[in-house]
């Protein structure tokens, strides 16, 4: 089915469809009679000759510059081209194609005043897989994510430069070859496409949706180290946990519940301990405060993804009205408060690992080696875990309490959203690779246990892992193990594997 661009809100499955699948996006009729309403209001203003900010004035500080009515197609251009200032590595083709997905829909809520047509070019490069390339740096978010979107904009008209078919092309021959006409500006539309934070909404989405593959990972992660240190189970009974009634907190209990079902390889009280360490024992504490985190993050990009956040307006009564609505402070909060939450899944994971490496912890071989001393086994899996540990707590210095006027004053205050995204993005990749190293060491520390005693979640589990990667019998390299464990866990299979098993949603 194609998803519409009708200025609804979008769900995060929506939003991955189109930047993960390509899959077809539309414009109902509907839509585009709104916009069209909406752009009559815009060519009424225009044939009166009020000066409204945005249509015939400049921009920014430049706020009180009157434009002559012959200049305002050229405004919009001129706008796109000095605004297209971004430095630094490109955003990944799916942010990119998330941004234009959301922005679009932005606009179809027709109080933007463009034309139809801008929404169709918008569409059409989306649907042929026209993709900008777009600076990282360069967005303060507010305003809009200016640079970010400009760079897409460009494109739009035959500018700047974009990937199309494996190759890197301008905007102009992307365009040609695909079939599609550059689009010519009218009065407004540039600031239109420009004005809104959906470069921060589409980087924070698809770090919201890794970060809900990373957090139901730790649960089966966690439940393989839980087997391997015999835990005692009993802290997730569902009557200690709804003591205080958490929500993430009960969900991830339950999961533990679901996945440790059949196994012989937990423990009673006082049977080997009296109590778990906390990184076993408070599981469903910590990896159900990211839970929350991420239903919070899921929450703010999804009122984004059918909100109108340009500046001006157009109101349903005729009025055109600037507000602040694409100030990025809502985003930026939400990126810091998902790295944050996400650098605990890291933290509590990477000390996990210690324990399991630890032979006065684990009662394991030291580092999950024969003949240690000869072998290191996994002993510099650790380093690299609390290297990218420490890497994340650094990452998680907030970005959204930091302003630095722009545009001599007039912009004042900003969100520093973009930058709060990208941060999110980047702790859960490590997060990704700190899991990654927690699955090897797990399934290599359950090489000395019977596994014939592991929980039909657990033995499936671990027979995916060594489906890649083989038990550690004496010294190899480990970076490639690492990889191959991280891709199960980030493409979804190793969630997959372990629900066909217990038939329920983790």
């Amino acid at each position: 089915m194609p998803v519409c661009i009708d200025g609804r809100p979008k769900s995060l499955s929506e939003i991955a469809k189109v930047a993960f699948f390509q899959d077809c996006v539309v414009i109902p009729d509907e839509t585009r009679k709104k916009v069209e309403d909406s752009r009559k209001m815009v060519e009424s203003v225009i044939s009166a000759g009020k000066t409204v900010y945005g249509i015939n004035t400049g921009f920014g500080k430049f706020a009180d510059f009157r434009i002559s009515s012959t200049d305002l197609a050229r405004l919009q251009e001129n706008l796109l081209r000095s605004h297209a200032a971004g430095v630094g590595p490109s955003f990944s083709r799916e942010e990119v194609r998330a941004a234009m997905f959301l922005r679009a829909n932005a606009l179809a809520k027709g109080m933007s005043g463009v034309r139809p047509e801008v929404i169709e070019a918008l569409k059409d490069m989306l649907n042929e897989d026209i993709t900008p390339i777009v600076p990282e740096k360069g967005s303060v978010g507010a305003s809009g994510d200016l640079a970010p979107l400009a760079h897409i904009a460009l494109v739009l008209t035959g500018e700047g430069y974009a990937h199309y078919r494996g190759r890197i092309l301008s905007g102009k021959e992307a365009l040609c070859q695909a079939g599609i006409s550059p689009l010519v500006l009218h009065a407004k539309e540039g600031l239109a496409l420009t004005n809104g934070v959906q470069m921060t909404a589409g980087v924070l989405a698809l770090a919201t949706i890794k970060g809900y593959i990373l957090a139901r990972a730790a649960d089966i992660i966690s439940s393989l180290t839980g087997q391997a240190l015999r835990v005692i189970a009993d802290a997730y009974d569902d009557a200690i946990v709804s003591g205080r009634p958490q929500v993430g907190a009960r969900e991830v209990a339950k999961n533990l519940r679901t996945l440790l079902d059949g196994s012989r390889l937990t423990s009673a009280p006082g049977e080997m301990r009296v109590q778990d360490p906390y990184v076993l024992r408070c599981i469903p504490q910590v990896h159900g405060a990211v839970r929350q985190a991420l239903e919070h993050t899921r929450s703010v990009v999804e009122i984004e993804s059918g909100s109108a956040t340009d500046n001006p307006l157009i109101l349903d009564d005729g009025r055109v009205v600037s507000g602040g609505n694409f100030h990025g402070q809502p985003l930026a909060v939400a990126g810091d408060y998902l790295g944050l939450a996400l650098c605990s899944l890291a933290n509590i994971s990477e000390r996990r690992t210690a324990r399991l490496l630890d032979a006065s912890k684990s009662g394991l071989p030291p580092f999950l080696v024969p003949e240690g001393g000869l072998n290191s086994g996994l002993m510099l899996l650790q380093y690299t875990a609390a290297a990218l540990c420490s890497e994340c707590k650094v990452l998680s210095h907030p970005a959204s309490v930091d302003t630095i006027p722009t545009s001599a004053d007039q912009e004042d205050h900003v969100s520093m959203s973009t930058i709060a995204a990208r941060k999110a993005r980047d702790i859960a990749e490590n997060v990704a690779n700190v899991l990654a190293i927690e699955f090897i060491s797990a399934c290599q520390a359950l090489e000395f246990q019977d596994r014939t005693l592991l929980s039909p979640a657990g033995q499936a589990a671990y027979r995916l892992l060594r489906d890649r990667v083989p038990p550690l019998n004496v010294d190899r390299e480990l970076s490639q193990d690492v990889t191959e464990a991280r891709n199960l866990i980030v493409s979804g299979e190793l969630e997959k594997v372990v629900e066909n098993i217990t038939g329920s949603i983790l």
